[in-house]
């Protein structure tokens, strides 16, 4: 197939995949369609980071080995022979029919996601007499950040799943999440409430909960992305003991191969559990720093501000998902489904911190623009 046609059957196929919630969007009477597709997009992004770690977590990442189609065909139905000859030859390898169509529908997810964003785009365009510019500007950033992460996508599988592209593949995601986010709740066409008094929440602090954040998935992402979870087979301890043997240098030395370490041979164990370790014990350092964030949020929630109190509640209720779905990959063996919920779990963090955002002393704490909750 050549380059145009198979750009074109993408196109196409994203166009069917976007046009499945825009025809939603225009059944829901709640909101103006600008607003509703900007939350749509929140959604979707979020649904696209848990498939993107389904498709990991199922060794899925080159069952598709080329990029941006599959075999150079727009679907594995049109390359069902060389896929089923690749299967024949490794049965257990990264190519088979069903990792080649998981594989496939995260990529059609992604282009949905891109799709929608022009939408946007346009509509931000349209809107430009009556919002101004900032709309628009925001929402071609986040076209330009949709743009790289698709670049980061390609890269996963030119590279071979080499560690630091894939976790900043899934970083990458978590941004655009929190960008799509921070957009749809600035409630670009909805009219400011009137004017009330309010304690802000401290802006230091959620800094130093977003900071936190930022550091744990990085490195929850990177033990991900080097299979390292059973590296320590054992809670609390790891092997037996609350220090285990340590290989820092070796462990996080960014820039190789999967399963390699700098000088290309076969990554050592106690690298592996270093990983690991780094991973299990600043989550102790999160979780301090999210809870008090939360509890916080709690104290100052009121009548007038009910959706921090009901975002607080939520942030406080992930990190008891997210301690027990941790430690559940450690003692079940890594199942898939505490594994997808880690990482939704992660993804809805991101979420909470941007809701809480707005009520924090970084935004004037009259004349705040009070937004709908989802």
């Amino acid at each position: 197939m050549s380059g145009f046609l198979l750009l074109a059957e993408l196109a196409a196929i994203a166009i069917v995949f976007a046009g499945l919630p825009l025809a939603y969007l225009w059944t829901r009477p709640a909101y103006n369609f600008f607003q509703k597709l900007n939350w749509v997009l929140v959604f979707m992004t979020f649904d696209l980071i848990v498939f993107g770690a389904f498709t990991r977590l199922t060794d899925s990442g080159l069952g598709c080995p080329d990029w941006p189609g599959c075999y150079g065909t727009s679907n594995p139905w049109h390359a069902i022979g060389e896929i089923q000859l690749a299967e024949a030859n490794m049965p257990t390898g990264p190519v088979t029919v069903i990792k080649a169509w998981i594989e496939m529908i995260h990529r059609y997810l992604a282009m949905t996601v891109g799709a929608l964003i022009l939408i946007q785009v346009s509509m931000a365009w349209s809107k430009l007499r009556t919002l101004g510019k900032k709309p628009l500007l925001g929402s071609l950033g986040l076209l330009v950040l949709v743009c790289i992460q698709g670049a980061f996508g390609a890269w996963t599988v030119t590279l071979k799943l080499q560690p630091i592209i894939v976790t900043i593949h899934l970083m990458l995601a978590l941004v655009l999440l929190a960008c799509l986010t921070k957009y749809a709740q600035q409630g670009w066409e909805e009219k400011a409430s009137p004017a009330f008094q309010m304690k802000p929440l401290s802006a230091k602090l959620l800094l130093l909960a977003t900071v936190s954040l930022i550091i744990q998935i990085f490195l929850g992402a990177w033990v991900s992305t080097n299979y390292a979870v059973l590296a320590c087979p054992d809670f609390p301890t790891c092997l037996g003991t609350f220090w285990p043997e340590t290989a820092w240098q070796e462990g996080f030395t960014l820039w190789r191969q999967l399963g390699l370490n700098a000088q290309g041979e076969s990554i050592s164990p106690v690298a592996l559990q270093t990983i690991h370790w780094a991973h299990r014990i600043f989550a102790v350092v999160a979780i301090a720093a999210l809870s008090l964030l939360g509890v916080s949020a709690l104290q100052l929630s009121n009548t007038a501000l009910s959706g921090m109190g009901r975002i607080a509640r939520l942030l406080l209720g992930l990190l008891i998902l997210q301690a027990l779905t941790g430690i559940s990959n450690v003692v079940f063996q890594w199942p898939l489904f505490a594994a997808l919920m880690h990482t939704a779990g992660s993804a809805a963090l991101v979420f909470c911190l941007v809701r809480l955002s707005q009520w924090s002393s970084w935004v004037a704490p009259i004349h705040i623009k009070m937004v709908k909750s989802l």
